[in-house]
């Protein structure tokens, strides 16, 4: 409802939006209010008050059918006649400019009849079923989602449940929400009547809900401005202070930025480039950033430097020219044409250097992107057209789906409460900033600033994100709590046992909707047993837990006992661990006992040198253990080793993994199918929900470790298993 906005006091001297594209003059809304009530309306022609959203809407759409246009009008301004806005003019005036708001954006015509007709089912006798037989279903579906929206308080005493439908009719139409923003920036403009403390009610809703809402439908023309006009309202010093910064500098002569435009066309020219190169005026929320950021401004920092080309490729062409012949800050480069933001977002983002030091931002983009980037979602036309030109098929291609509100539709229906939605909606909006990391397969993900593997893995699995035991990012070893950033590639691991579950210490790690109530909802189905010893497990460690592994010290495992120790037969070489047996192996100094070494666990068909020990005995390395390094840093005498015919070994593998349940049964079992027997095994305490396994083991034919080394990685929770490469390491 808008029928308490009034005459504008509101800010806007140095306009924002002035850097926008060239636009007709702000409309004397007094003036349209008489032609409203005044002007023409016969069949055959437009009313004069419709003349401008006629205007604006052909020069987006040509071909564009205005009947429906004249209609909506008719009915609205007679509907609406005798209604007056607090500043004293015709109610008309109100839905006219939300119309004009949104044809200046190039809405489609459907979405402009809504718009015309947005507050008659609410304030006149108007009926929803009038309209629909009038203008069929989808200005009707539209004109009740709008309805409803205006019934719903956004502040702190918000009904949730209430403004959830809301938000649930907005993902199945964003015209919907388009029609809603545009109605409040109207509102906002002309606030300048309310009570001071009305102003400041409606701009920080204005502030908390609907700017965020803006910005994750792309339309940044809509939101900029409302984030001058709260700006203003509720940072009054602020806000004058950065208009003076902005007067100040309008008045210099020298611009850098014009300078820097001049230099760009050149090369761009030279390249044979066609482009459009724009200043792009900061609005006034912008520069009071930079200002906060930078301290004292240079002229450089009150814009940016807009390149638009008609393809793809030439927005990479002009990048390469500007990088080639212009002095690049390279590390402000950030490719969202390759990897679009969650708003639909794409440009190039780059900055060039003048030789004084000044330094301008610039955005390349297509005028397509350019058209995206500045409507969003209104720029698509009907996102819900039929996706083919067969009336038969009912599938709607909607472009809006794989961005923030196809998320919102997924997550609220997971919601365990509409409480739970709620708290969750205001701390998703909160989140102004996305960064993109990638799967191992170049496939991207789209998270908030902050995210954690957590995050990624509900991201990219949903509800099978249970099951993940830990992450990869950039290819090292991560928990799940570690927190991404832009750019990083991360690997999910998962483990197989259905019983897997989250651990409630993943809540503090979540910062999305989607893993925060995934999570809530299973362990509210599945609470855990309490813990007599009150000791809380790391991060994705809870119901994870290895079965043996007590606090204090390693723990060694019952799969000890599953092999014996056989003492070594006479005159056959052992390794450095008490009674072992070992493959053969033959050195060249006659009479000499031989010993396997613990630190690196020897096996044919390694390559191995061998260094005399106390005793008239020689020990075995393979040739890369640090420890040969060592002796013969030390000068110790290298002997010549090689292995006989005996193809039976013993060999001590370390096993690194994460904590779950029956993993230790899962490992003995894949180690037993190869046929392999377990001498000892060691298992430490778990370390941040990771947990390190070593085991010596007799192998009947050396031949066979790489193979029982693959069935062992193959155990899921598993992810590495390595040969022992230290004494300590060696089975005891």
């Amino acid at each position: 409802m808008s029928a308490e906005a009034t005459n504008p006091a509101s800010p806007a001297p140095a306009t924002p939006g002035a850097h926008r594209r060239k636009s007709r003059p702000r409309i004397d809304l007094r003036r349209l209010g008489r032609a409203a009530l005044l002007g023409p309306a016969t069949r055959d022609r437009l009313p004069d008050a419709i003349g401008h959203v006629a205007e604006a809407h052909r020069a987006h759409h040509p071909d564009a059918d205005l009947e429906p246009l004249r209609r909506a009008y008719l009915l609205a301004e007679s509907s609406h006649r005798g209604q007056m806005r607090k500043s004293g003019e015709p109610y008309i005036t109100h839905p006219l400019a939300v119309t004009l708001i949104l044809a200046e954006l190039g809405a489609e015509t459907t979405t402009l009849t809504a718009s015309l007709l947005h507050d008659t089912v609410e304030d006149t006798d108007v009926t929803l079923d009038q309209v629909g037989q009038e203008f069929g279903e989808e200005v009707r579906y539209l004109v009740d989602g709008v309805t409803k929206l205006e019934k719903v308080d956004y502040g702190a005493a918000a009904e949730p449940e209430t403004f959830r439908k809301m938000l649930v009719a907005t993902g199945n139409d964003v015209r919907v929400m388009s029609i809603k923003l545009a109605d409040r920036l109207h509102n906002m403009r002309t606030l300048g009547v309310m009570r001071p403390e009305k102003q400041v009610r409606i701009a920080k809703v204005t502030r908390d809900v609907l700017i965020p809402l803006a910005e994750r439908l792309g339309v940044q023309a809509l939101k900029t401005e409302l984030e001058d006009l709260v700006f203003a309202i509720l940072h009054p010093e602020e806000y004058e202070h950065t208009r003076e910064l902005i007067l100040e500098n309008a008045a210099h002569g020298d611009d850098p930025l014009a300078h820097m435009t001049e230099q760009v066309r050149t090369v761009l020219r030279e390249a044979d480039i066609q482009a459009e190169v724009l200043i792009r005026p900061r609005h006034f929320v912008s520069v009071h950033r930079i200002s906060r950021k930078r301290g004292r401004l240079r002229g450089a920092d009150f814009g940016r430097l807009l390149v638009l080309v008609n393809e793809d490729a030439d927005c990479y062409g002009v990048l390469g020219e500007l990088h080639t012949c212009m002095t690049p800050v390279v590390s402000e480069f950030k490719d969202f044409i390759a990897v679009p933001k969650f708003n639909l977002y794409q440009s190039l983002h780059t900055a060039i250097a003048r030789e004084d030091g000044e330094i301008a931002e610039v955005l390349i983009r297509t005028h397509q992107m350019h058209k995206v980037a500045e409507a969003g979602v209104i720029a698509l036309g009907n996102p819900y057209a039929p996706a083919s030109d067969d009336p038969s098929d009912g599938e709607r291609a909607d472009p809006t789906r794989p961005g923030w509100l196809s998320r919102l539709l997924t997550w609220q229906e997971a919601a365990p409460d509409t409480d739970t939605f709620w708290s969750t909606l205001r701390e998703d909006l909160a989140q102004d900033r996305e960064i993109t990391v990638f799967r191992p397969d170049g496939a991207a993900l789209g998270l908030p600033e902050g995210a954690s593997c957590v995050d990624a893995a509900y991201a990219q699995y949903g509800e099978d994100a249970h099951a993940c035991i830990g992450a990869r990012v950039n290819g090292r070893l991560a928990t799940l709590g570690t927190v991404l950033r832009d750019g990083d590639t991360v690997q999910l691991l998962m483990g197989q046992d259905p019983a897997s579950e989250p651990s409630r210490e993943w809540l503090d790690h979540a910062r999305t909707p989607a893993a925060r109530i995934a999570i809530q909802r299973r362990l509210a189905a599945h609470p855990a047993p309490a813990d007599p010893s009150g000791d809380a497990s790391a991060p994705g460690a809870a119901r994870h837990d290895t079965e043996a592994a007590p606090d204090g010290a390693a723990a060694r495992t019952a799969a000890s006992e599953t092999a014996a120790r056989p003492p070594a037969p006479p005159g056959r070489p052992t390794t450095d661990a008490p009674g072992a047996r070992a493959a053969s192996a033959v050195v060249d100094l006659p009479g000499a006992s031989v010993r396997l070494a613990g630190c690196c666990t020897p096996v044919p068909p390694d390559e191995v040198t061998g260094f005399a020990v106390r005793g008239g005995a020689v020990t075995v390395h393979r040739v890369e253990c640090a420890g040969v390094a060592r002796m013969k840093s030390a000068g110790r005498a290298e002997i010549g080793v090689r292995w006989g015919d005996t193809t039976d070994c013993r060999v001590t593998l370390v096993v690194e993994s994460f904590g779950r349940p029956h993993l230790l049964a899962d490992l003995t079992e894949a180690i037993a199918v190869e046929g392999v027997a377990i001498v000892s095994a060691t298992v430490e305490p778990p370390s941040q929900q990771r947990v390190r396994h070593t085991y010596t083991l007799q192998l009947p034919d050396a031949a066979h470790l790489p193979a029982l080394m693959r069935a062992m990685r193959n155990v899921p929770g598993v992810y590495d298993v390595s040969r022992a490469q230290h004494a300590a390491a060696a089975a005891r």
